[in-house]
């Protein structure tokens, strides 16, 4: 019909009477304008939707369905939107952090598994802040945390805010999804999931500065005379396992347990219960040279020399302080945010 519309080289109207052309600024004209215009919005595809922004999502759940007040945004419905083959990546971030996430948040768009990152925002300035630039991946599990105390290494803020971690992946595991967690004082330099080898519940790394053989083992390592695995609890995969559900429910009972041995340090907490259902849960250390803690990778140049190449997700630890953090990530080219803020979902932040 449109094809109809243009067929002679003139727009003509005809008439009993006589022939005339006619202008696009005439009554008629625009008339048979507004006809065409109607006629090719419902004949084309909606690329113009709001779907577009979101081409992975299935149009059974649409960027237009997202709620206005993101207060009433649920986690089933944030991890619903995210989600993509099953798999949901999430960090939880209170306000002062929203820098590191954008950084962290290049390197995985670096990686294409931006679409599928869930913020769990710890305070509504994050929530907010998240969702204005970015509408659907940030939520808010209730209650919110006082969003100037909790970045505070080895504050109580700081310890509450952590400790809220298992209960956060337990929910996403209880809804059907498998899980990766990461802290955002790190970046990603290759992809991590072609290393999630096998079909194991849970993956992790070590958190030790000893050097280990390229090729060493994958079981849970030995506790140390003080019953400590030093397994890192801020790089994680969970797969929808029983399993793995059943080491979320005992790394939350081992805080409530442990309140006053780990004054609310999830760390501990994580590698105790690790040792207590290493017998029921099938789990995967990571390789060392792919997932460096700080500690060796940002103080043993030897090292990184010689594993150059193998690594995957560096972490920014062994080092406390928010400006200590930045400056690290600087002088090892690793803050990415002043050069390449356009790569992030966020972009810009004011």
């Amino acid at each position: 019909m449109a094809q109809r519309l243009f067929s002679s080289s003139h727009l003509s109207h005809s008439s009993t009477s006589n022939h005339r052309n006619i202008s696009l600024t005439s009554r008629n004209g625009l008339l048979l304008l507004v006809a065409l215009l109607l006629l090719l919005g419902v004949s084309l595809p909606w690329t113009a939707s709001p779907l577009f922004i979101f081409p992975n999502k299935s149009s059974s759940y649409s960027y237009s369905s997202l709620p206005s007040n993101w207060r009433d945004y649920s986690l089933a419905q944030a991890a619903k939107f995210v989600a993509k083959d099953g798999t949901v990546i999430v960090c939880t971030v209170s306000s002062p952090f929203v820098p590191f996430l954008n950084n962290w948040l290049i390197s995985v768009s670096r990686q294409k598994h931006q679409d599928k990152v869930l913020v769990i925002a710890e305070d509504y300035a994050t929530l907010y802040k998240v969702n204005k630039k970015w509408p659907g991946h940030a939520v808010l599990i209730p209650p919110a945390l006082d969003s100037q105390t909790a970045h505070k290494f080895g504050s109580k803020g700081f310890f509450k805010f952590t400790s809220r971690r298992p209960r956060h992946l337990l929910q996403l595991l209880e809804l059907g999804y498998n899980v990766m967690y990461n802290d955002v004082d790190m970046v990603w330099l290759q992809d991590p999931f072609q290393y999630l080898e096998g079909s194991h519940d849970a993956y992790f790394a070590d958190d030790r500065t000893t050097i280990k053989s390229l090729n060493h083992s994958h079981v849970l390592p030995p506790p140390d005379r003080n019953g400590v695995t030093y397994i890192c609890s801020c790089m994680i995969f969970l797969r929808h396992t029983n399993g793995a559900k059943l080491l979320m429910k005992k790394w939350i009972k081992e805080l409530q347990d442990g309140t006053k041995a780990y004054e609310g340090n999830d760390q501990p907490a994580f590698n105790w219960a690790l040792n207590k259902t290493s017998n029921q849960v099938d789990i995967y250390l990571l390789s060392q040279a792919a997932f460096p803690t700080g500690g060796l990778y940002f103080q043993n140049a030897t090292w990184v020399e010689e594993t150059k190449g193998k690594h995957v997700i560096i972490h920014n630890n062994y080092i406390i302080g928010y400006e200590n953090k930045m400056k690290r990530f600087h002088d090892f080219g690793l803050w990415l945010v002043d050069d390449h803020a356009s790569e992030s979902p966020l972009g810009e932040l004011e």
